[in-house]
């Protein structure tokens, strides 16, 4: 949500200021008189109070250090000697105020000397109590003595302190009235100030009613932002975590708890109670990664395996960030992923792809394997059926003469077959190296392939420059034979064929639902013909191995061809459609990647 000021409210608040600024001047110059009438009785008055307070803190000193000498005494903890330790410091500083503010008075000069000396006893008498409670030199009566003894100093010490504050307390008596009837020559002044200290009050609290008000709004919807973090953790199977480097204190968000197998804050986290859940062939790897964090300042990715309570095996992702915040303090925010489903699932994929690789492979063999063995019966077949002789086939019956006639069309059938089926076979296994040439070049062996056809049905090509690419050379210039012969093939009766063949560059996002995004530029190539065409819903059909729009006996072919050359352009990370008009012709259009 954008903040937009508000002018008006902004204009008020200035004239405000500028008026209680004035307001402010004029009260100054009243007051300077009245300061300047005061200044010496304040100086007095804060002398007698300094004074007081000096003497304060230095009984306070002296009582820390007894109270924390009794704590160690008990305890044997070194925590309480701290304020023993410091309270020589404080009684120092105190007695060198002290000695400048009693300058200017003999006596208290004198009684802040026994003082001293008092306190310089008292402090013997810790040391001594101390070494006599130590179990190494500890003697109960030397060191009752010493604590009877430091309780006698203590009152002696108290009895001093009370004597120099009574003299102060005169001081300060007689001096208070003298500033009494100096205060009280201005009440006016003191009405003022009240007046305006009111009007800033009112005007603070004004202020702070409608940052109260702005701040009930942040906050509610920093409960609802807190409550959807911790609904997407749940959902998201992720958790957070703090760890503050300075303190060594560590933070998990309640969905961390859960991913480990516990309830919500149901132990302290620490770096040890995590490595306890780390799986023992990783922890070596995670405690690594713990200590490099702060050379790091961030924590790579990191996998690893944590067990559960009820022993089950869940697989992390974590990562994080090193953070300084404006104190300076050091927290490292990271983040805790439980990947095992996509773990399973990645074993699983990867398992099926070992199968698939294997049943690809012994699909390919036994293709080239039955390709190759069926050829040797088919010639022998092709060979015995031309080796009848005319004579025979005269005093043949009619129906012989037909099943002849039939065993060489079905063999010549196979025959092509066969040969399709070696040729798909070799675009799937045969090795893919990839070699830069022109295009043009490919496309004029392939026209030399089919230039008997091209001729016999006085087909025009027409072709554009196209691009020099790095491509598989045989496939491509099979792909071009395959393409070419089937506008040939299916070219319209007494119409001579007219293909046209075009080049253009075009970017991927183009065409976002066929092109591969993470490829930019790709050259698309189309093959135009005047053919008879076909129904546009065969238009991806006619890609699928076997598949034919026309039977047998009208149109020669196995139906493997277009198949052929839709996995010519896979190998190349391309993309190839159809598209066509019944007796108007078809469009072929091939993507292959720049």
């Amino acid at each position: 949500m954008k903040w937009i000021p508000n002018f008006n409210s902004s204009n008020s608040l200035r004239v405000i200021f500028v008026i209680a600024v004035f307001i402010l001047l004029f009260l100054s110059s009243i007051a300077y008189k009245h300061n300047r009438d005061l200044d010496e009785s304040s100086k007095v008055v804060m002398h007698t109070y300094e004074i007081n307070i000096q003497l304060e803190r230095l009984m306070s000193a002296i009582k820390d250090a007894e109270t924390g000498q009794r704590g160690y005494i008990i305890t044997r903890n070194a925590r309480f000697l701290t304020p023993y330790i410091y309270s020589r410091d404080k009684v120092n500083t105190s007695f060198i105020t002290l000695k400048k503010l009693t300058a200017d008075n003999p006596k208290q000069q004198k009684n802040l000397e026994k003082l001293f000396k008092l306190i310089i006893q008292r402090f013997v008498s810790f040391e001594n109590c101390l070494k006599y409670s130590d179990p190494k030199t500890y003697d109960k009566r030397k060191l009752d003595n010493h604590m009877f003894g430091g309780r006698i100093l203590m009152e002696n010490i108290r009895f001093q302190v009370d004597e120099m504050n009574d003299i102060e307390k005169n001081y300060l008596a007689k001096r208070l009235k003298i500033y009494a009837a100096e205060i009280s020559l201005s009440p006016l002044f003191s009405i003022s100030l009240f007046l305006v200290a009111l009007s800033f009050i009112l005007l603070a609290y004004r202020q702070i009613s409608r940052d109260f008000e702005r701040l009930k709004i942040y906050n509610k919807k920093l409960l609802i932002s807190s409550g959807l973090m911790a609904e997407s953790e749940s959902i998201g199977k992720f958790s957070t975590w703090q760890w503050d480097l300075d303190s060594n204190k560590i933070d998990y968000s309640d969905n961390q708890f859960r991913l480990l197998g516990f309830e919500p804050n149901a132990f302290v986290p620490e770096r040890a109670t995590f490595l306890e859940f780390v799986h023992p062939d990783d922890k070596e790897t995670v405690a690594k990664s713990m200590e490099g964090i702060v050379e790091k300042k961030q924590l790579p990715f990191v996998y690893y395996k944590i067990t559960r309570p009820d022993y089950e095996i869940r697989y992390f992702k974590s990562t994080g960030k090193l953070l300084t915040d404006q104190q300076g303090s050091k927290i490292l925010l990271g983040i805790n992923f439980d990947i095992t489903d996509e773990h399973l699932l990645n074993i699983e994929l990867q398992e099926r792809n070992r199968e698939l690789e294997k049943s690809n492979k012994e699909l390919a063999s036994f293709n080239h394997v039955a390709s190759h063995d069926l050829q040797e019966p088919l010639r022998k077949i092709q060979t015995f059926v031309s080796r009848i002789p005319e004579a025979d086939k005269a005093v043949m019956s009619e129906s012989a003469k037909g099943y002849i006639s039939k065993i060489e069309v079905s063999a010549k059938r196979m025959r092509v077959l066969i040969d399709d089926l070696l040729l798909f076979s070799r675009t799937n296994t045969t090795k893919k190296e990839f070699i830069k040439l022109s295009l043009n070049e490919l496309l004029e062996n392939a026209e030399s392939e089919l230039a008997e056809i091209i001729e016999e049905k006085h087909a025009v090509i027409t072709v554009s420059k196209l691009p020099k690419l790095a491509v598989i050379p045989y496939q491509i210039e099979q792909l071009f034979i395959n393409l070419i012969g089937n506008s040939l093939k299916y070219s319209q009766p007494d119409i001579a064929p007219e293909i046209k063949i075009e080049s253009e560059k075009v970017n991927s996002a183009d065409y976002p639902d066929l092109l591969e995004p993470n490829i930019k530029k790709f050259h698309k190539i189309t093959f135009t013909d005047n053919g008879m065409g076909f129904d546009p819903q065969f238009k991806e059909t006619i890609f699928v191995l076997f598949q034919r729009l026309h039977s047998k006996t009208d149109y020669p072919g196995t139906g493997i061809g277009l198949a052929i050359c839709k996995k010519i352009v896979d190998n190349h990370k391309g993309h190839i459609i159809a598209d066509s008009t019944p007796n108007k012709g078809s469009v072929f259009t091939v993507f292959l990647p720049e």
